[in-house]
């Protein structure tokens, strides 16, 4: 694979917890729309269940929570989440102070 392609599905599908947080982060909701607001809002469409195994993982490590609302499970980004992604945004800024 092309490294620059590899970079790219590192950075994207191989970290969709990143993008979910980022999303939790400004509203709560649930797995269903993920797929549709990651294409839409970063560009690339990950698989229709992967984004619900990432949230099960992400609650099992007390990043987000949630709670069922009707007939759908509504996921919310917890303090540690956050904490979590400013942690990324500060790795990525020193990637890209020192390119």
């Amino acid at each position: 694979m092309d490294p620059f392609l590899r970079l790219q599905k590192y950075n994207t599908k191989g970290n969709l917890w990143i993008y979910i947080l980022m999303i939790l982060k400004d509203k709560p909701d649930h797995g269903w729309d993920f797929p549709s607001i990651i294409e839409k809002r970063f560009g690339f469409r990950p698989g229709k269940i992967t984004p619900y195994r990432v949230l099960y993982s992400l609650e099992l490590e007390g990043l987000v929570t949630s709670e069922q609302s009707g007939q759908r499970r509504v996921y919310s980004i917890t303090q540690k989440g956050r904490e979590e992604l400013e942690k990324v945004k500060d790795f990525y800024n020193n990637i890209v102070r020192n390119l």
